[in-house]
């Protein structure tokens, strides 16, 4: 199996590494210091399972790869919509986009049965732009269930979690599915493949789209959030308005909002990845979060308070950056 790893930053390199160390063909598409440090000592994975090095070919220009079987796309999701000419040399008629993000996807109603069946949310897929560089009959879904930071260019520190679950948007069990599953397997990391993904979705965005934008408004840790009553109030109330607007477009996420704030709470003094980004001076990664699930509240009639306030504020935080 040839993989190519699209973004090899803290998830990416980790995921990569784990595929090399499993026996697969891996290229990691990476840039800078860190591209430097993988050329010349490997991704170097500090984990509580055991430390180890990997060796893949690490590349800036994915035209050296040629076409490979599966991407990994690594990147945040608002950098989709402008990873058309690094993705295209790496399709083949088959090749499958595997798509590790945050949020609601830019293929959440691709082959979903129902009145909202083929609607592009724009927010997501501004002007059918992530549609044109990433085609949706390539698109494999994956929720990331790990968390990793980068502790310095080349090495991976893996905190916790080894699961990333993927799935057809149409529900189907398909091949392509099976040999990623088996691949990310045999290099130790847990890969179901899921009948309905969309739940994975809705569960995980319960807890990205109030703690996300909340530590980044108040520069707070996971635990820093819970241990504040009037904050965890907000959490809750946020979650509820998620669980709401899942239901009108047909799906129930099955977690209840206690134990969805309690499996935060294990996290401990986490940064978020939105936290991160702004650290680091980056764009926020908010859109496929905040701005996704409004637009789906106004399309469905959800009443979303809660949701629309603190869209409001880290929409101008996001703005605030980019002047």
């Amino acid at each position: 199996m040839k993989v190519a790893v699209l973004g090899a930053g803290a998830i990416g390199a980790y995921v990569g590494a784990a595929l090399h160390r499993g026996g697969a063909e891996v290229h990691l598409i990476a840039r800078g210091e860190h591209l430097r440090a993988i050329r010349e000592a490997g991704v170097r994975v500090l984990s509580p399972r055991g430390d180890f090095t990997a060796h893949p070919h690490a590349t800036d220009d994915p035209r050296e790869v040629g076409t490979v079987d599966h991407v990994f796309l690594g990147l945040k999701a608002n950098s989709y919509a402008a990873a058309g000419a690094l993705v295209r040399p790496l399709l083949h008629e088959s090749t499958t986009l595997i798509a590790a993000q945050n949020g609601i996807p830019w293929w959440y109603f691709h082959g979903l049965k129902g009145p909202y069946q083929g609607y592009r949310i724009e927010s997501v897929d501004p002007g059918g732009s992530v549609t044109a560089a990433l085609p949706l009959e390539r698109a494999v879904g994956c929720v990331v269930y790990a968390a990793t930071e980068i502790e310095e260019p080349g090495l991976v520190r893996h905190l916790e979690g080894t699961r990333f679950s993927i799935g057809e948007p149409s529900g189907e069990l398909t091949a392509r599915c099976v040999d990623f599953s088996e691949a990310m397997t045999r290099g130790g990391l847990k890969c179901p493949v899921e009948q309905d993904l969309r739940k994975d979705v809705w569960i995980k965005l319960m807890g990205n789209i109030a703690f996300n934008p909340i530590s980044a408004l108040a520069r707070a840790t996971m635990a820093g959030i819970c241990r504040h009553d009037g904050a965890r109030e907000l959490v809750v109330a946020m979650m509820r308005e998620t669980v709401e607007v899942a239901g009108r477009v047909g799906c129930d996420p099955g977690v209840s909002v206690e134990r969805r704030l309690r499996g935060a709470e294990k996290a401990g003094e986490h940064k978020t990845s939105t936290l991160q980004d702004l650290e680091k001076g980056k764009p926020l990664e908010l859109d496929v979060l905040l701005a996704a699930v409004v637009e789906l509240a106004d399309l469905t009639g959800a009443e979303v308070p809660t949701l629309r306030a603190i869209h409001a504020v880290s929409d101008l935080l996001s703005e605030s950056l980019a002047s």
